[in-house]
C-alpha cells in the first residue's frame, strides 16, 4: 500500500484517531500542539495503542523525541520542527519522515533531509491556523511535483472533496484533510467519500 495513502485526514486528539481508524483510514497523522515531553509522549503511546492492530499508519507530528521512544514508524515535521531536531536519531529509530514546505528555500532544506515524502501548502486560503505564506495555488503541485520527482508529493491547506480529482490530476499523490472531515456536518459520510475516491485510484 502507497505511503502516505491519497486520503490523509489530520487530527488533533485520540477521539477522532479512534474515529477515523474505525472507519477503514489508512494515514491518520496526530498534529497536537502546545504538550510538553510527557504529555506528548502519552498522546503518542495511547494513540499508537488505537491504531496497533488495524490498517491504519500513524503520523506523529512534530513530537520526534515522543515517537522514538514509543516507537512510532511515522512522523511529519514542519520547517522550524525540522531545524530543531535529531535527524540521525529519527532514521536509527526506523522512522519515515515527512516535511513540510511553502517555498523554494524550504523545498531545498527539505530535500536536504531526504524525506520519504513532501507537503506543499497552503493550496489553498485556510482558517484553521494563521499562515505566513499565500495560498499555492494547484499550478504549483505540478512545479513541485517536477522538482521532486518520484518522492511523494501531499498537497495541504483548504482543500475540500470537490477538489481533489484536479489536484490529483495536478500531480499530487495525496491530499492532508483537516476541516473538510472535523468541521463536516457528517464527518463519517464525507470520510467515506474520500475514502471511495482512493478505493477508486488504486
Amino acid at each position: 500500500m502507497p505511503y502516505p495513502d491519497r486520503f490523509y485526514p489530520v487530527v488533533d486528539s485520540l477521539a477522532w484517531v479512534e474515529r477515523l481508524t474505525k472507519l477503514g483510514v489508512g494515514t491518520i497523522q496526530l498534529r497536537a500542539k502546545d504538550l510538553d515531553d510527557s504529555q506528548s509522549l502519552q498522546i503518542v503511546t495511547d494513540a499508537l495503542a488505537i491504531t496497533n492492530g488495524t490498517q491504519a499508519r500513524l503520523v506523529v507530528n512534530d513530537y520526534w523525541r515522543a515517537a522514538v521512544v514509543a516507537g512510532a514508524k511515522y512522523l511529519h515535521l514542519g520547517q522550524e520542527d525540522l531545524a530543531d531536531a535529531d535527524l540521525h536519531a529519527i532514521r536509527e529509530a526506523g522512522l519515515s519522515l515527512g516535511v513540510s514546505t511553502h517555498d523554494e528555500a524550504e523545498l531545498e532544506t527539505a530535500l536536504a533531509a531526504e524525506p520519504d515524502y513532501v507537503a506543499l501548502g497552503p493550496i489553498f486560503f485556510t482558517t484553521l491556523k494563521s499562515m505566513r505564506f499565500e495560498p499555492q495555488g494547484i499550478p504549483k503541485i505540478t512545479e513541485w511535483k517536477k522538482r521532486i520527482g518520484t518522492i511523494p508529493l501531499v498537497a495541504i491547506g483548504g482543500i475540500k472533496f470537490e477538489h481533489a480529482a484536479e489536484i490529483f490530476a495536478a500531480g499530487a499523490d495525496s491530499i492532508a484533510v483537516v476541516s473538510d472531515v472535523t468541521q463536516n456536518a457528517d464527518p463519517d459520510a464525507r470520510v467515506r467519500q474520500w475514502l471511495g475516491l482512493s478505493a477508486e485510484a488504486a
